[in-house]
């Protein structure tokens, strides 16, 4: 798959939409009717309409699978492994020292400081779910947390904040009618 997550077309499945389209072409040569052949193929006359249009253009080589769709990264797979290997040393080795968290931005000028390479917030984040990266909660609760102030909060000071349980007046769904 192209993406961690599952998307894109496998080479595979991009073989056998290939074998698909070559097998129009050897139907075009022979002539035949584009119903017939959406038929025939079980693909949609649309398709082999825009498919005979390109090959009396290109011939059969326009029609060959062009590879995986989509934008190339600007970060080949080595420059990855590198991005991958910085980044596992956490942000303190690249000179975030006040937390020891990655983010988009954070991520955007380390790319920029070693590769310079200008990539967006939201491209980082994208690069990084190619990668394998995802948004992730932290494996352990902060140093900083105080569970008893937390307690304490929920008892005295959410009772005043959270709103009444009363349930509304009795009302009609009409806006005509009175209740």
């Amino acid at each position: 798959m192209r993406y961690p997550d599952g998307g894109g077309l496998t080479a595979e499945q991009r073989r056998r939409r290939e074998e698909v389209r070559m097998r129009a072409v050897d139907l075009f040569e022979e002539g035949m009717e584009v119903p017939w052949i959406a038929r025939e193929l079980r693909v949609s006359e649309k398709s082999v309409y825009r498919w005979r249009r390109t090959w009396r253009t290109g011939g059969r080589e326009a029609l060959r699978s062009q590879g995986p769709s989509g934008y190339n990264c600007r970060l080949g797979p080595r420059l990855q492994a590198k991005l991958a290997m910085w980044l596992d040393e956490g942000p303190a080795a690249h000179g975030w020292a006040d937390d020891q968290v990655w983010t988009a931005a954070r991520v955007r000028t380390l790319i920029g400081r070693k590769f310079h390479i200008s990539y967006s917030v939201s491209g980082v984040t994208r690069l990084l779910h190619r990668m394998g990266y995802s948004v992730q909660m932290p494996a352990r609760p902060a140093t900083e947390r105080d569970e008893d102030a937390i307690t304490a909060w929920r008892e005295a000071t959410w009772r005043e904040v959270k709103p009444s349980g009363r349930r509304p007046a009795r009302s009609s769904a009409s806006r005509t009618k009175r209740v």
